[in-house]
């Protein structure tokens, strides 16, 4: 046997704490989970069809990524429309279907709201951009050229290029920090948050329980248009123009916090809503503690610690954790491995023949971080990266940069639920990517009846740590990080776990300090108190 399975998941007597605090939720990329009509794209009919698979799971919620109606230049955070469906993706019918169905079984539905910019194709450009006096021509980021007509300030976008884009109707410059479909939302604009605020409580009003807010430090850049300094070189590689710039100018202005401020108002509004904030870039620590510091901002912030880390350590574990101290005022963190934008973790983490039993003892330390853990669809799988070719690329950023970025479609291919099946059961027609025949091979059905696989022990940590306040929602101290070992102390209601995890390729010695009784609740890849093997993990309770 791979492992030993829990002796006791009796759930302890706890205070009373918000359904988000210590969640484990479940991300789905609609277009790459499941297609109900055949036209080789996933759809939320999809969705719900497998609900009950992803409640089996034990986790508390879903985060769908976006859905919205869209030219789909970029997948769907270019929005065309709020407040609608892409017909690619169902109607709003569907979508309350899924509500419905969600809630029926336990599952809490969040989604992505994204306020930083909109499509070309939103009405509100198409107005904007049409005149310099029309009702919304400052609901977007306009500037005049430089004397000699070459743009504002030397910002650059992510996806390579001026972040500028001259549009000759206005004449004048739009801002667009991403692609030039997408420009920038003018959120310093007291009438264009009162809109964005409409659209939160649109989607409130149909029942949805929390937002993960995109991109939500590039809302609002410096009026004066400042040019960003250059970035000192530090070694890394530099693949875009972006790269050379310290972005302070373009992101992250210090009024981005009074806008949260603003939307937790709304969120008020409503009972136990949940919202986390991804926040990337050079700042993003500060900035995700900034925009959840107290009772009147946001409850979480989405870690990028471990999404591009080049390997899981110790040393990594300890210091992501040590970053989010059990103090009053801090916020709660949220963590993932894995997600639409990030090569996947075994891909990055492990060599191939190491991969079974390290995929293992990944998903334990994740089940075992304090903080709200996210799974990305195909995680509890095994799931590894496809390798794209340059023709059937998808993603925007690596067809302009190829062959520099690792494309992220190598991430968003679809979902397989039979092994047997050409494409995976996730079709009847063609689907959008490959599937990739590694991961064909792991497929839902095959691993579903298999007790010693990796979706079951996923299914089995995160019902242990739904049982258990210490893990679900407990305090947490790092007792040690070394080279190799990594022991977590959780404790809840006078209830202490210990989670101890080898995390190299070979044996490594008990902590002599530890104690080596106590019922363990879960043992990984061949461990056992007081031995630890090649990727091992247990998980004690300390003896009462």
């Amino acid at each position: 046997m791979n492992r030993m399975t829990r002796l006791d998941t009796a759930p302890h007597p706890a205070a009373a704490v918000q359904w988000w605090k210590g969640a484990a939720i479940y991300q789905i990329y609609p277009r790459s989970f499941a297609d109900a009509n055949g036209d080789g794209i996933g759809d939320l009919k999809g969705v719900t069809r497998h609900l009950d698979y992803v409640a089996a799971l034990g986790v508390d919620a879903i985060w769908l990524s976006p859905f919205f109606t869209s030219p789909m230049k970029d997948f769907g955070y270019d929005v065309a429309d709020y407040c609608d469906v892409d017909p690619i993706f169902g109607t709003l019918a569907d979508f309350d279907e899924l509500i419905r169905e969600a809630h029926a079984r336990g599952l809490k539905v969040t989604i992505d709201q994204v306020y930083a910019h909109t499509s070309d194709q939103h009405a509100w450009f198409a107005e904007s951009r049409s005149s310099r006096d029309n009702p919304k021509a400052d609901w977007y980021v306009w500037a005049d050229a430089k004397p000699e007509g070459s743009p504002p300030s030397n910002w650059q976008s992510v996806f390579g290029g001026p972040a500028w884009t001259w549009d000759a109707r206005r004449g004048q410059y739009y801002l667009h920090n991403f692609l030039s479909s997408q420009p920038q939302l003018n959120c310093h604009s007291r009438e264009v948050q009162d809109a964005l605020l409409g659209v939160a409580r649109f989607w409130l009003d149909r029942g949805v329980d929390g937002f993960r807010l995109d991109a939500l430090n590039f809302t609002m850049h410096d009026p004066k248009l400042t040019d960003n300094p250059p970035a000192p070189d530090d070694g890394t590689p530099r693949t875009r123009p972006f790269d050379f710039q310290l972005r302070k100018h373009n992101q992250s202005h210090h009024d981005v916090p009074h806008f949260i401020e603003r939307i937790r108002d709304v969120l008020d509004e409503y009972d136990a809503i949940f919202t986390v904030a991804e926040v990337g870039g050079q700042d993003a620590l500060r900035e995700m503690q900034l925009y959840t510091h107290g009772h009147k901002r946001l409850n979480s912030a989405y870690g990028f610690d471990f999404l591009y880390a080049p390997a899981l350590t110790p040393e990594l574990v300890a210091t992501a954790l040590a970053d989010w101290p059990d103090r009053p005022g801090m916020g709660w963190p949220s963590w993932a491995f894995e997600n639409h934008d990030a090569p996947r973790a075994l891909s990055r983490w492990c060599a191939p023949d190491e991969r079974e039993a390290f995929a293992r003892l990944k998903i334990a330390v994740l089940a075992a971080l304090r903080g709200n853990v996210i799974i990305y669809q195909g995680e509890e799988l095994g799931l590894t990266q496809v390798d794209i070719p340059f023709e059937q690329l998808q993603d925007p950023e690596a067809i302009a940069n190829w062959p520099l970025t690792l494309s992220r479609d190598g991430a968003r291919t679809p979902m397989p639920w039979q092994a047997q099946d050409e494409h995976g059961g996730f079709t009847s027609g063609q689907p959008w990517l490959p599937l990739g025949e590694d991961n064909l091979a792991r497929a839902v059905d095959r691993q579903d009846g298999d007790p010693a696989s990796l979706l079951n022990l996923t299914r089995e940590l995160l019902m242990l740590r739904r049982a258990n306040p210490a893990l679900r929602h407990g305090a947490c101290t790092v007792e040690l990080a070394d080279a190799a070992r990594l022991v977590l102390r959780r404790e809840a209601d006078g209830h202490t776990i210990f989670a101890v995890f080898n995390m190299t390729a070979q044996p490594a010695a008990w902590p002599a300090d530890l104690a080596q009784t106590g019922p363990a609740l879960m043992a990984i890849n061949g461990a056992s108190p007081g031995h630890l093997p090649p990727f091992g993990a247990v998980l004690i309770r300390e003896k009462e």
